[in-house]
């Protein structure tokens, strides 16, 4: 389905138009219509399944339709990490990139403590759309700075994630405060009892959309190498020295031995970084800017980016331990072979994690390839079916996460009166200078002919007037 024939605002297709953006993912397809109408929804979908646009694409049509009080917060988005709530406002920027009257301010823990007193004017002010986590949030809350009377829109990105970081208790602080007319729209990658028993309590009689969960993409090459602890490093020589490994993200569960291979890759010569929760919220920031920008050609990190976090160009995912849950290594290995690119996925497996492993395999349905240890390395455990964790160890536990966050971030427009989403994040056509000239209104109203134009030519239903009413006529029916 194209996103034409949803009843989205003029403005919000015309930033898809210039991003590119013509057809919808299932999620999108599914859940736009729903929030459209005014229903509280429950999404059971992965990440990267398009589920941030999901949401923010009709709330914003909405809002940019007006009938919302002005200089209140009209949409809160929950986000369990600082990473995930930066890229919902990056998206915010850009699909929000022709709404002249539609303020953000994202809220989230480990910034700079001078830019509190500005944070602070952007809540009170009424930013229509608060990007916050949890803990953070509920601290402002506390002091008296949010105001969620008038609140209109309430999501959950990610509340999995967020009951496995302790949000639990924030989570429903925050939502006694929500007005009892509030829409709420809750996204979770899995459905656990504890998901079942939020959404009962936060939502009025949802739309539940489920999307399978899918496994890994098959042009991902996945592959291990079953060794002792001690033998890991061994192996990632012998990689790096004999393959011209560039974008690699190693995952492992713990922020010390990230350091420790971090260490040990840079005493190689391996142009790497490191990313997990000791960091300054600058320092993270600088390190994903480092490594995106291709910089660093390799990057360290704990489970703080195996969610979430867009990097299309990724070639290679060395998981240096064995998640012990199911999903996590998906999402892991979901950072490569992204936008039609191939890519490799490689799991050490010492002897205390193959059933981990196993369990695995049997969610693939597949036996993942074995690859042989480099000679000098000497001979590894036997890959042997465990029944049961050795060292009494308890299948299905979540992987450590990080802490919560408490510093802030404002990116306030209201509050300085100069910032709009023009002024940021651009979609590609503005960038480029077709948009933002005196021409504007001409290339705006060739878009929407463009999208008319291509609707024809598919034979779907939905076209829009060039009028600032966006008013939806049908000229032709859909064929089959």
């Amino acid at each position: 389905m194209y996103f034409d024939e949803l009843d989205l605002n003029d403005n919000v297709l015309d930033a898809l138009y210039d991003m590119r953006f013509d057809e919808c993912t299932p999620v999108q397809e599914q859940c736009i219509p729903e929030i459209l109408k005014g229903n509280d929804v429950l999404g059971v979908a992965q990440t990267g399944t398009g589920k941030t646009a999901a949401y923010l694409l009709p709330i914003l049509s909405k809002l940019d339709d007006g009938g919302y009080p002005k200089d209140a917060i009209n949409c809160i988005i929950m986000s369990p990490t600082r990473e995930l709530a930066q890229q919902i406002d990056q998206a915010m920027q850009g699909f929000g990139y022709y709404l002249q009257g539609v303020s953000s301010v994202a809220v989230y823990g480990g910034n700079d403590g001078n830019r509190y007193d500005q944070e602070i004017k952007s809540l009170r002010l009424g930013a229509d759309v608060i990007i916050a986590t949890p803990g953070r949030f509920i601290s402002h809350l506390s002091l008296g700075n949010v105001d969620m009377s008038k609140v209109s829109f309430f999501i959950l990105d990610e509340a999995d994630r967020m009951l496995d970081m302790g949000f639990s208790e924030d989570i429903l602080a925050i939502a006694k405060h929500l007005p009892s007319t509030c829409q709420t729209i809750m996204f979770s990658a899995t459905m656990p009892a504890k998901i079942e028993q939020l959404a009962k309590t936060l939502l009025h009689n949802p739309v539940e959309i489920k999307l399978a969960v899918s496994k890994p993409a098959e042009k991902i090459q996945q592959s291990a190498y079953v060794c002792y602890e001690p033998q890991k490093l061994g192996v990632l020589r012998e990689l790096f020295k004999h393959q011209d490994m560039k974008r690699v993200i190693i995952f492992s569960g713990k922020k010390t031995k990230v350091k420790d291979i971090n260490r040990a890759l840079c005493k190689m010569g391996v142009n790497s970084g490191e990313m997990h929760s000791d960091l300054t919220q600058a320092e993270r920031d600088e390190m994903m800017f480092r490594f995106k920008s291709g910089k660093l050609d390799v990057l360290v990190a704990t489970d703080i980016l195996a969610r979430g976090i867009d990097i299309d160009d990724l070639a290679v995912v060395i998981n240096y331990d064995v998640p012990h849950d199911v999903e996590d290594y998906v999402h892991r290995i979901g950072r490569t072979a992204r936008a039609d690119r191939d890519g490799a996925a490689i799991t050490f497996v010492n002897e205390d994690d193959m059933f981990y492993f196993q369990q695995i395999e049997r969610f693939l349905e597949k036996t993942i390839t074995k690859t042989p240890l480099p000679a000098e390395l000497g001979d590894g455990p036997e890959y042997r079916s465990l029944s049961k964790p050795m060292r009494g160890q308890r299948f299905s536990g979540k992987s450590a996460r990080g802490g919560k966050g408490h510093g802030a971030k404002g990116h306030d427009r209201k509050a300085s009166g100069n910032r709009s989403n023009k002024g940021t994040t651009a979609p590609l056509e503005a960038k480029a200078g077709t948009a933002a000239d005196s021409g504007q209104g001409n290339s705006r109203k060739d878009n929407r002919q463009n999208r008319r134009r291509r609707s024809r030519q598919h034979g779907k239903g939905n076209e829009r007037n060039d009028n600032s009413g966006g008013q939806t006529t049908v000229t032709n029916e859909a064929t089959e």
